[in-house]
Formats: structure tokens, C-alpha cells, sequence
């Protein structure tokens, strides 16, 4: 063998071992990754940095204050004599004039029709005040699965904000309001009674005599 033969022979052969230590310490990388992610999945590794997302607590539900049940032997109100406001918390274009019209056709007097200024998920939020809570559970009937939110205002005017999952006021035969039964409360809903400031006897402070 020459010596040119020699010297191509050694440059292979050192070739093939510098190809066999890259590719051991790739493999090396490879089966580490494997076995740390392996590790963190089935929980037997844990990872500082992981750790700290990992536990992170959930953002506390949004809690709204309760509704009141019905004032005691309140019948269903007259729909003449309520006014409703309905505002498009869905974003379907033309959903509160359409839900709105309905009402009218019910007999309810409309108010305000506008989209709302936030989007709302559930069906339907019904908001009123202490004056218009028999309003509020009339109103209410007439929408699947509304919920009740009672809010500072004085008059009895009551607002329906519409949601992503409306889609229709119930069939009136579906309703079941009688003018002459007193309305049911919603569930878990508090004594109308806690609600309403109760006002202290007067005394009175003799006053001496002059």
C-alpha cells in the first residue's frame, strides 16, 4: 500500500469517528428531551418554570348580587303598564328591533331599542330595580332561561339585554302566567322583605316645661 493510500485511509477512518461522536451526542440530546418531556406529561418531573404556569390560579367567576323573590301575593303585572328596554348584547344585527317588536305585539310598551355596550353569552339578562321586581318576573316568563339582576335603579322600567344564545321569546302558550296567581321566585332568590329597608317606630323624647 502507498503511502497516498495510507493517508486517504486515515483521513476515512478519523472521518467516520468524528461522524459517530456527533451523531452519540445528538442521539444523547434527543433520548434527554424525550425523557424530560416523558417526565413533565405523566407529572414525574417537575420543572420550576413549568411549575409556576402550571399552578397558577384561575381568574375568580364574576359573582352578581342575588335577585329578590317576588313581594309577597304579587301577581303578574299588566304588560300595558311596563316599559321595556332591549338592547343587542349578541351582536345579530337587528335582534333587539326584532325582539323588541315581539314585545310590542305582547302588549309590552318599548323603550329604549339600542345595541348594548358589552357583549353578553347567556340568553338573556333581565335588570331592574326593587320597584320593578313584579315587572321584572313578568317580564321574565317570557324569555327561556333569563336571568334576574337587580340594579339601583328607582323606577319600575325593566331591561332585557339580549345574548349569544337567544334566539326567541317562548310561544305565548308556553308562558304560564295567570293575572290571578302569585308570581314564583327565582331560584335561590331572597325575601323581598330583606330587601326593603324597614322604617323604625317613632319616639318621642318628652321635653321639660319651660
Amino acid at each position: 500500500m502507498s503511502d497516498a493510500d495510507r493517508a486517504r485511509k486515515l483521513r476515512r477512518r478519523h472521518m467516520h469517528e468524528r461522524q459517530a461522536v456527533v451523531f452519540g451526542i445528538l442521539l444523547s440530546f434527543m433520548a434527554l428531551a424525550f425523557a424530560t418531556a416523558a417526565g413533565v406529561y405523566t407529572g414525574t418531573l417537575e420543572l420550576p418554570w413549568a411549575q409556576r404556569t402550571f399552578d397558577a390560579k384561575p381568574t375568580p367567576t364574576e359573582t352578581k348580587p342575588p335577585a329578590p323573590c317576588p313581594p309577597a301575593g304579587a301577581v303578574p303585572v299588566a304588560a300595558g303598564t311596563i316599559t321595556v328596554n332591549v338592547y343587542n348584547g349578541a351582536g345579530t344585527a337587528g335582534l333587539a328591533a326584532l325582539t323588541a317588536s315581539s314585545l310590542t305585539e305582547r302588549g309590552f310598551l318599548v323603550g329604549v331599542t339600542e345595541n348594548a355596550t358589552s357583549r353578553y353569552t347567556g340568553t338573556a339578562r333581565v335588570s331592574f330595580g326593587l320597584a320593578g321586581t313584579a315587572q321584572a318576573y313578568t317580564v321574565a316568563a317570557h324569555i327561556p332561561e333569563a336571568v334576574l339582576f337587580l340594579d339601583g335603579r328607582a323606577d319600575a322600567t325593566v331591561d332585557v339585554t339580549l345574548g349569544s344564545s337567544f334566539v326567541s321569546l317562548k310561544d305565548p302558550t308556553a308562558v304560564g302566567l295567570d293575572p290571578a296567581v302569585p308570581l314564583v321566585g327565582a331560584k335561590n332568590c331572597v325575601p323581598f322583605e330583606q330587601f326593603t329597608p324597614t322604617t323604625p317606630t317613632a319616639t318621642t323624647t318628652p321635653v321639660p316645661a319651660p
